[in-house]
């Protein structure tokens, strides 16, 4: 007779171990049985057969599932993590919106059945207002100085920024968030014991001491490319809305970005350089029929996330420029200097449109103010003088 574990969340970490996430068929049979009759059936081989051929060979190498089951608490109790499933207080009520867009077209989409956690904070509390920043992994510096930026003011309106843990804009996300005192979720596509990627590894150090790693695979799990998709509709799930900063055309990016506007998220982006191969996937977003938002800064990513009963965003503060501290007559003689030339009194008091006795006062006042040069009665902009 099979052994059995014991309890709903030993099999459901079990089972997590046999089959990906998301998994329709296995998440079918979970709401017809149960977790621990699920896993008898599995072992039995009284199941659908696209799930008796995807758990045959794990099946036929663990003779003793509850003994499996064991390994795997062992391994999270090693690790510092623990194991939350739908039933528990900290579980964040958005994962369930995940029923909302699942189909037949898309049968890895299904809510998570189980989610290793790693951190000292409560999953629900962290993530009741959050807001994910995603994009491009070969971000540009701007690209990385803009998320950077939009994490740390975020986390100082004291909302959480949630990320996938990876290079580029990720990366400069969480560490905004944590240079401000603030704590972050980074959403692996690894077990919870060995983040990926392993260059990251100081700055998940950090995460897990202050924020929270979080991943639906158990411990000794390993990266892999389906897995970052996967992962990423968690990511646009657990949080009120996404942030794309920079993003190819073809980008994980993109597919959050989908996924948050399939579940009623709020989409946003920030604009780039039109010539940017780094930016041609956000500004696609802008041209998709998801009703994207463009955001420069954090005010407008608030303002977006909170509606109309929120802080809305202030006018940002007007550029100044050495320019702007001229009286009116003093800046239109100095925009009215040709650059790299000299030019008479007169025809200078022309081009402004200015009485000649009127432009060689000011002139000779801007001289004293270093704005402009004499040389042999005719005028030009200081060299040094920046406009």
């Amino acid at each position: 007779m099979t052994n059995l574990p014991d309890d709903a969340r030993s099999a459901l970490m079990l089972l997590s171990d046999l089959v990906e996430p998301g998994d329709a068929e296995l998440d079918d049979l979970l709401e017809e049985t149960g977790p621990i009759e699920a896993v008898k059936r599995i072992w039995e081989g009284d199941v659908p057969d696209r799930l008796r051929r995807i758990t045959s060979a794990s099946v036929s190498c663990t003779p003793d599932p509850a003994g499996r089951a064991e390994q795997i608490a062992a391994a999270t109790d090693a690790c510092g993590a623990r194991v939350l499933v739908p039933d528990d207080p900290a579980w964040p009520e958005r994962l369930r919106d995940l029923h909302l867009v699942c189909d037949a077209d898309e049968p890895h989409v299904r809510p998570p059945r189980c989610l290793w956690v790693r951190g000292p904070h409560d999953l629900a509390e962290l993530c009741a207002r959050s807001v994910a920043i995603v994009g491009a992994r070969a971000a540009t510096e701007y690209g990385q100085h803009l998320a950077d930026d939009l994490a740390a003011d975020l986390t100082d309106a004291g909302w959480t920024v949630v990320s996938g843990g990876a290079f580029g804009i990720d990366r400069a996300a969480h560490l905004g968030a944590l240079a401000r005192g603030g704590a972050t979720v980074a959403v692996l596509a690894s077990g919870a014991d060995a983040p990926y990627p392993k260059g990251n590894r100081s700055m998940f150090d950090l995460i897990a001491e202050k924020g929270l790693l979080l991943s639906e695979w158990p411990p000794g799990a390993t990266a892999m490319k389906h897995r970052f998709l996967t992962r990423n509709r968690v990511i646009a799930a657990l949080t009120a809305g996404t942030v794309v900063i920079e993003a190819a055309v073809r980008s994980g990016a993109r597919n959050t970005a989908r996924h948050a506007a399939e579940l009623g998220r709020v989409l946003m982006f920030t604009p780039g350089p039109v010539t940017s191969t780094m930016s041609a996937g956000v500004h696609r977003l802008a041209r998709e029929p998801w009703e994207a938002r463009l955001v420069t800064r954090a005010e407008e990513v608030i303002e977006d996330l909170t509606g109309i009963g929120g802080p809305l965003a202030s006018e940002p503060p007007p550029q100044r420029r050495p320019l702007d501290r001229l009286t009116e007559i003093e800046a239109r003689l100095v925009e009215s200097l040709p650059r790299g030339y000299v030019v008479e009194t007169t025809r200078l008091a022309a081009v402004a449109g200015l009485p000649a006795d009127v432009a060689a006062q000011t002139l000779e006042r801007l001289e004293r103010m270093r704005w402009v040069d004499r040389i042999d009665d005719r005028w030009r902009l200081a060299r040094a003088r920046q406009l």
